[in-house]
């Protein structure tokens, strides 16, 4: 689920296709996507085993240890798009924003954490050039562990809504 109001346009990244932009400010440490409607994860060696499962694997993200889902309906979620300078933080599925966002921003996460371990996008980051391989599922845990507890130390997200 899309907390902010938001709208979905071409994306400012060359070669990404569409975009998901915001329609109001969101403070930093607020959520902006949270899990909503998963009702099934699947193991990655289950995915690579079925062939109607890997021919959904386009869609796939990783939401914990070797667990993905699959969402051939391509959800709104899923127009969020890659940046290894993202203004949006991926933790276990929810996406907070790291700054404060005005509205027409686009919503960007690292994609590493949404990759199984080792595998790389088909293709590269369009600022660097850079190959987008997946984090392992510690050093993702760990490393968005870390950022979503110094951005709610530094903005006091934790206040009441």
């Amino acid at each position: 689920m899309i907390l902010p109001r938001y709208h979905i346009a071409d994306s400012a990244i060359p070669g990404a296709g569409k975009g998901l932009f915001l329609d109001e400010t969101v403070a930093a440490g607020r959520i902006i996507t949270a899990p909503d409607g998963i009702d099934r994860t699947y193991r990655h060696a289950d995915i690579h085993a079925s062939a109607e499962l890997m021919a959904q694997f386009h869609a796939s993200a990783r939401w914990f240890e070797d667990r993905y889902t699959l969402s051939p309906d391509w959800p709104d979620e899923c127009y969020i798009n890659h940046s290894f300078q993202p203004n949006g933080l991926w933790h276990l599925g929810f996406v907070f924003a790291l700054t404060e966002l005005p509205p027409g921003t686009e919503i960007t996460v690292d994609y590493r954490h949404l990759l199984p371990h080792g595998e790389s996008e088909d293709f590269a980051d369009s600022a660097t050039g850079e190959t987008i391989t997946g984090f392992s599922w510690s050093e993702s845990l760990a490393g968005s562990t870390r950022a979503l507890a110094e951005l709610l130390d530094s903005s006091h997200a934790d206040r009441d809504v």
